[in-house]
């Protein structure tokens, strides 16, 4: 089924007051359209709402703001269920498995799956559970990872590969894409073998498509992740089961960053930026360059910047 790219819905005058202030709040672009007390655009997305009460939302974005902001925050109610009914495979029982790390220089790659059934989903509906990259706040990502490890009818596994783990691996396999389709593989393991759990049992795991080949996660499934379907998918976090994923392992490499921090007593900046580079820099001269293998991905062109020499074989532009 398509994104909604329109809607539109009656406000009364609290609701429009309430959608205006969040508006201003958020600082969206205002300008005038005839017969509209308000009409704001940002992004994708652009909202009127008009004098007769009237609430238009158009553009690629709608569907986003329809279920993340304007139900939950100003109508207060949930009025796109009705898409479970239109496509009943948004309600199967399935495992959605994400990762994140992949482009920080620091922390671990952390994979996670989650298992959910039509009690989970349902009870999600209005919740802001979405692709952990739209949610821009730490502290929001670990709310929503104790939702989620909450939920009824939802079981979660997170799998960590810290940077000595990581880089070892790395050696071995001289591929990131290999490395995640590991990772991917022993999450979907690690959840079947919860199966007598599951109600009822899964019928397909879902995850991004990272690898050009979708024969690199399947070859790497093992014995029970090869008993349901697998399905790979560009953008698959618009799928609430890896969007879920996507809040655990963001929230698993969050936390463990900031334990990072703690054990080496410096702040560890998330990415590849010059900031990143430069908290390489210092963590070198107060710890020596043999233990940045302890904290950094070192085939990430950062590593070769910030030991001072040329590095042929880094894979990461960062």
């Amino acid at each position: 089924m398509k994104p909604l790219t329109t809607y539109t819905c009656k406000l009364t005058d609290a609701q429009s007051k309430a959608l205006l202030a969040w508006l201003r709040a958020q600082d969206y672009e205002f300008r005038d359209v005839p017969y509209a007390v308000f009409a704001a655009a940002k992004e994708d997305v652009n909202i009127v709402a008009y004098e007769s009460r009237k609430l238009v939302v158009q553009g690629k974005g709608t569907q986003d703001f329809v279920e993340f902001v304007l139900e939950p925050q100003i109508l207060r109610e949930a009025r796109l269920g009705y898409e479970a009914i239109l496509n009943p495979d948004l309600l199967l029982p399935r495992i959605g498995v994400d990762e994140s790390g992949k482009g920080d220089f620091f922390g671990p790659l952390c994979v996670a799956g989650v298992y959910v059934n039509a009690q989970a989903i349902k009870s999600w509906e209005g919740s802001g559970i979405r692709d952990s990259k739209k949610i821009s706040s730490d502290k929001a990502i670990a709310d929503f990872a104790d939702l989620i490890n909450r939920t009824p009818g939802c079981i979660t596994r997170v799998v960590p590969i810290g940077n000595e783990a990581y880089n070892r691996l790395f050696r071995r396999l001289h591929s990131v894409n290999t490395m995640l389709a590991w990772g991917h593989a022993r999450a979907i393991e690690n959840l079947m073998l919860q199966k007598h759990r599951m109600n009822p049992p899964p019928v397909r795991a879902i995850s991004d498509q990272f690898a050009a080949k979708k024969e690199v996660v399947a070859g790497a499934l093992m014995s029970l992740g090869r008993e349901i379907e697998l399905i790979q998918r560009h953008k698959a976090e618009a799928d609430v089961a890896v969007a879920a994923a996507s809040i655990l392992a963001r929230h698993e490499f969050l936390t463990r960053l900031a334990a990072m921090g703690k054990k080496w007593g410096m702040h560890f900046p998330k990415g590849a930026s010059q900031l990143v580079e430069s908290a390489g820099k210092e963590f070198v001269a107060k710890h020596g360059p043999e233990r940045l293998s302890d904290v950094a991905k070192m085939h990430f062109r950062t590593s070769a910047r910030v030991l001072g020499v040329a590095n042929s074989n880094s894979e990461k532009s960062g």
